[in-house]
């Protein structure tokens, strides 16, 4: 059964310190790129981020690490766990954080004001598990353990998943948008509506009133005898004119 490995940077770290591994081995058991793990490396990646080892954490072996220096095409596996822990439902509200964890929010805290500072109050709360009074204390620097607060990535830190930090940004990314232009599309008025917008910007409209007096009566009965009549005496006064 495939696992998730914990804390993938972290890792990296780790193996880039302590095995022959290549970068490609490296990067190909951490979920990350080649030129990624480089970086780790030249110091230009993951700076700060203390590495963790695998080993004591039960994801990897050190058989399988000297099976894979031993041979540079061998792709590293993670190790099944021990202990199989219940699968939980997705729940709404803020997030547990384990008792040995929790004095990595702090820290995390100030990662996230810092790198994300489109991230909302309520945002850090789930992704943290913390309350909004420790927010505003490591944002003003009145926590009580301020002086000793660094920053670190959470998902370093496993307080959260990189999905659901990926997922919270872009979130808070779509908010900046203006709810009036998000929300508002272009709407067809009826002829009634726009003769009276019209009306309402300008005080009249640009059609000119009907004269009802040039209006043909549409009631009006036609006598056929009368214009009959009126035909002949034409056709009479052109003939004596002639």
């Amino acid at each position: 059964m495939a696992t998730t490995l914990l804390m993938p940077k972290a890792t990296a770290v780790w193996l880039v310190d302590n095995t022959a591994l290549s970068f490609e081995q490296i990067a190909a058991f951490c979920s990350l790129h080649p030129l990624e793990v480089q970086g780790v490396a030249d110091g230009d990646v993951a700076g700060g981020i203390m590495g963790v080892n695998p080993i004591q954490n039960g994801q990897l072996t050190r058989e399988e690490i000297e099976r894979a220096e031993a041979d540079p095409s061998y792709r590293l596996k993670v190790s099944d766990p021990k202990v199989r822990v219940a699968a939980t439902t997705k729940r709404k509200g803020p997030r547990y954080t384990p008792i040995s964890r929790r004095n990595e929010r702090p820290n995390a805290i100030r990662w996230l004001l810092r790198n994300h500072p489109e991230l909302k109050d309520a945002q850090i709360m789930r992704l943290v598990g913390t309350t909004k009074s420790t927010i505003d204390s490591v944002r003003e620097n009145t926590h009580w353990n301020s002086a000793n607060i660094q920053p670190m990535d959470p998902v370093t830190l496993g307080l959260c998943s990189q999905i659901d930090l990926d997922l919270e940004v872009k979130r808070a990314s779509k908010g900046t948008a203006s709810p009036d232009e998000a929300d508002t599309g272009t709407m067809l008025l009826t002829a009634e509506e726009a003769l009276a917008t019209a009306g309402g910007r300008t005080g009249t409209t640009d059609l000119q009133p009907v004269d009802e007096s040039r209006r043909p009566e549409q009631d009006e009965d036609i006598d056929a005898d009368s214009v009959f009549a009126s035909l002949k005496s034409l056709k009479n006064d052109n003939s004596d004119n002639d």
